[in-house]
């Protein structure tokens, strides 16, 4: 194997899929504010539309006619009784809560009247005599669905047992209709309700109050079932869509990065090692085999000396066999505790060093920390491409900006120079928040209102305005000039701080993302392009307010010579990155790109501060649970 260093059913959940699927529900199909729309467009054009609603009907008919081809079997070709086959179905998607609470831009529901079908946990609910109200959410909104049971309806037993609580999980079939209370346009009037899954009261972490996000951390498996948690988690997914959506609709391709790699892209050293080698490597296993064999050793000496002595005595040949039989197995002895020894050992070099060449890959081999320079070898063929995977960094920080493992996503633009790679990000970042803002109403409502007031302002001004730039050397100045008295001194040739980087956007240019360019060559990566002045490169980073650095990216270094005195000038070595000084060598362009933590991203559109709780299982130093 690989080592990287540094409760029970009241009703069988196929039966109850089963008897949905015999359920005379309507199926609805996916409206424009639910498929997103082109860059740049507030909604996905009619014809987009009846396309989809083509294929999906094309869809349908191949399953229909994979039905009709190919009937279960019910013996095989020799004759013998074949176990009858599982029912063929056609895939039908839920009909989600979301789309039942949806009202006509009138202001009425659309699905009054409809008989439906809700399947999820229960929040809350509360037993009266003539009536009973539960909360079910499924995780497709935030506030889920009230649903109204009277007695005599099927399954009110269970509610006198007690047997529906928070946290169960339920199926109620019935009809949706106008609600009279104020908090919902729509609720569920059950005809029936079954429990699929109980939950035991007592023990049921999440109760009816407001629970920290740090106690939360510690029940990542049901932390999704929270208001704040599942709603990040609904906003992530619409940004996830939103980056494919507006990267596939300005051309680019989607690239697969490895996340095994043997070079370090950024130079910092600060990757997580892989290794086959530490699987068989057993410290007191190896230092007692090799007390052992220094035992067995000097008994072999002395076993030597033996024979020697009794074949120059001229003892019995008897003896003298008996002796070298001896030696024999003395010496079988020793190289088995030898052999042992440097089993249970890390394998060095004769200068001491771990020897990989025994390795899996037969080299040293890290967790990426970046796919972009395998992005730049496809960019260098299919023009622009992005790519969207996990980064790992070795990094020992426990603040609230960092993780171990994290998401990244990494667009490198063939042709383009670094004023493109800027008008990039700034469209790439309207994009995902007009989107957001078009397909999480509900969500970031509850985030305005419970975690940053003034939450949708804040991003409702990144579309209303065009981004700031400045030079480093001009935002220098501007933070010495402030009479602000950082914990971090400012200096030309500093890495700026987040404190620093947030006064500039919140403060400077008055809560407006703001691109910073030109940074000391000293404080960037290897392959970011030399500026004409020799002291700085072709970079900018995109700072936001609440997050500070969102985007960093540069024009790459095209030129072979430049990039191989700046390889040097770095401490790598030229030859271990052939193939990418072979890009320079064989048809270089100007291309340019950049990277963004995707939960950084995600911190930016819900305004919650901790980067651990914007991830579904976070990793960070001591900790790698669930």
């Amino acid at each position: 194997m690989f080592c990287v260093l540094a409760g029970a059913s009241s009703l069988p959940l196929r039966a109850l899929r089963g008897a949905a699927m015999q359920a005379p529900l309507r199926r609805l199909v996916a409206s424009s504010s639910r498929a997103g729309a082109a860059p740049g467009a507030p909604g996905a054009p009619r014809q987009q539309l009846r396309a989809r609603a083509a294929v999906a009907g094309r869809a349908a008919a191949d399953v229909a006619a994979a039905q009709t081809a190919q009937p279960a079997q019910t013996g095989s070709s020799t004759g013998a009784p074949l176990e009858t086959a599982r029912e063929r179905r056609e895939f039908k998607p839920r009909t989600t809560v979301r789309e039942l609470m949806k009202v006509a831009p009138g202001g009425e529901a659309v699905h009054v009247g409809e008989a439906v079908e809700v399947r999820g946990w229960v929040r809350t609910v509360r037993q009266q005599k003539q009536f009973a109200f539960m909360q079910v959410n499924d995780g497709s909104n935030l506030s889920g669905i009230q649903v109204v049971l009277e007695p005599g309806a099927e399954g009110w037993a269970l509610l006198e047992e007690g047997a529906v609580t928070t946290g169960a999980a339920v199926c109620a079939r019935g009809q949706l209709v106008a609600s009279p209370g104020a908090k919902q346009a729509v609720e569920l009037k059950a005809e029936s309700l079954t429990l699929v899954g109980g939950c035991d009261a007592e023990t049921y972490p999440l109760q009816k109050k407001r629970h920290t996000l740090e106690f939360l951390r510690g029940i990542a498996h049901l932390r999704p079932r929270t208001n704040t948690i599942a709603a990040v988690a609904r906003v992530r997914s619409a940004l996830s869509h939103a980056t494919h959506t507006f990267f596939q609709g300005a051309g680019f391709a989607y690239v697969h990065t490895p996340i095994l790699s043997a070079s370090d892209c950024e130079g910092a050293g600060e990757m997580f090692q892989v290794t086959t080698l530490l699987a068989g490597v057993n410290p007191a296993a190896a230092r007692a085999a090799a007390a052992e064999a220094e035992l067995v050793r000097q008994q072999v000496a002395e076993q030597g000396a033996a024979v020697k002595e009794a074949k120059a005595g001229a003892a019995p040949s008897a003896q003298v066999e008996a002796q070298v039989a001896e030696l024999k197995r003395l010496k079988a002895r020793l190289q088995e505790m030898e052999g042992a020894a440097a089993r249970a050992a890390l394998p060095l070099t004769p200068g001491g060093q771990v020897d990989f060449s025994g390795d899996f890959f037969g080299e040293k081999t890290f967790l990426t920390v970046s796919g972009q320079l395998n992005g730049e070898m496809y960019a260098s063929a299919l023009g622009d491409i992005y790519t969207f995977g996990p980064t790992f960094r070795a990094e020992n920080s426990n603040t609230s900006r960092h993780l171990a493992e994290f998401w990244m996503i990494e667009p490198e633009l063939a042709f383009a120079d670094l004023s493109d790679d800027m008008a990039c990000a700034e469209a790439y970042l309207k994009h995902c928040v007009r989107y957001v803002l078009e397909h999480c109403e509900e969500d970031l409502a509850f985030f305005d209102a419970m975690v940053e007031k003034g939450l949708l302002a804040r991003l409702r001004d990144v579309l209303d305005r065009p981004f700031a730039s400045v030079t480093y050397s001009e935002a220098v100045k501007l933070l010495r000039g402030s009479g602000k008295d950082f914990d971090y001194p400012v200096s030309w040739g500093i890495d700026l701080q987040s404190e620093h980087e947030r006064y500039l956007s919140e403060v400077v240019f008055a809560k407006s993302p703001l691109v910073v360019t030109d940074y000391p060559k000293d404080i960037k990566a290897f392959y970011m392009r030399l500026n004409d002045d020799g002291a700085t490169v072709a970079a900018m980073d995109l700072l936001v307010p609440k997050v500070g650095e969102l985007i960093g990216g540069s024009q790459r270094e095209e030129r072979l010579d430049v990039l191989t005195s700046r390889m040097a000038s770095a401490g790598l070595r030229p030859n271990d990155y052939w193939w990418y000084l072979d890009l320079r060598r064989y048809g270089s362009v100007p291309h340019a790109g950049f990277g963004l933590g995707f939960e950084r991203l995600v911190q930016f559109a819900t305004g919650v501060e901790n980067i651990r709780d914007v991830i579904p299982f976070p990793r960070y130093p001591s900790h790698c649970k669930f």
